[in-house]
């Protein structure tokens, strides 16, 4: 009989986090068996908000935008998820709805593991338990601190916040976030983001590389953000 695969990029990732890394292995494979790849192409719906889960989604490849609209159509960005993130997390823990629409922003590999097969775990390992509880508090922290971020700070400090938070090795590739996202996540306007970013270009601590933004002086861009 052939052994079960457990060199993919999802056994990775279910070894290595913070909560599916407290399961056994034999629970880790299993999970991973009951795992299906997605692929999606850039501006599809995964699902939308008030729709019930299917499960929880790691991203191998790409970035998808998290959001909430308003009556009128105009979106705001909770959150952008790229390689190596997990995204609805809380309606598979709590088993209610989705609590926001989730989109590609680029091209998407992405791995779904159904809701009840992570929701028999909690039940029957309480160090994973242990663990999504940690988790869950982390992420309201992260949110407490969003909130403060729009509510507290100019944009020019919002943005240079998000550069920080959101670059890769010091650059931030434009494909997979545009201006509109940024302005969509720190509640401005892309017009406000382009004038901000020749701020922080002027002021030395970015340059513009083709479709990148490059942080060339992280000190600087930190004392701007405040950090």
């Amino acid at each position: 009989m052939a052994s079960p695969v457990t060199d993919t990029p999802l056994h990775d990732f279910l070894r290595a986090n913070a909560c599916f890394g407290r399961l056994t292995a034999a629970e880790q494979a299993a999970l991973a068996a009951a795992a299906r790849l997605q692929l999606f192409g850039a501006d599809e719906v995964i699902f939308l908000e008030g729709e019930a889960p299917t499960g929880l989604w790691w991203i191998e490849q790409g970035v998808v935008r998290i959001v909430k609209s308003s009556p009128e159509g105009d979106e705001h960005i909770l959150h952008l998820a790229g390689p190596g993130e997990s995204f609805n997390d809380i309606p598979v823990y709590d088993a209610g709805l989705n609590p926001a629409t989730t989109i590609t922003q680029t091209p998407v590999k992405a791995w779904l593991i159904p809701a009840e097969a992570i929701r028999a775990l909690v039940r029957q390992n309480p160090a994973f338990a242990q663990a999504v509880i940690q988790m869950l508090a982390q992420r309201v922290r992260h949110f407490t601190a969003q909130i403060e971020t729009l509510v507290l700070y100019d944009v020019t400090t919002r943005v240079a916040r998000f550069l920080l938070q959101q670059a890769a090795d010091g650059a931030l590739t434009e494909a997979g976030i545009t201006r509109k996202a940024m302005a969509a996540y720190l509640a401005t306007t892309p017009e406000s983001v382009s004038r901000t970013l020749r701020t922080l270009q002027e002021a030395g601590a970015i340059q513009f590389d083709r479709h990148r933004i490059m942080i060339v002086d992280a000190a600087a861009l930190r004392t701007i953000a405040r950090l």
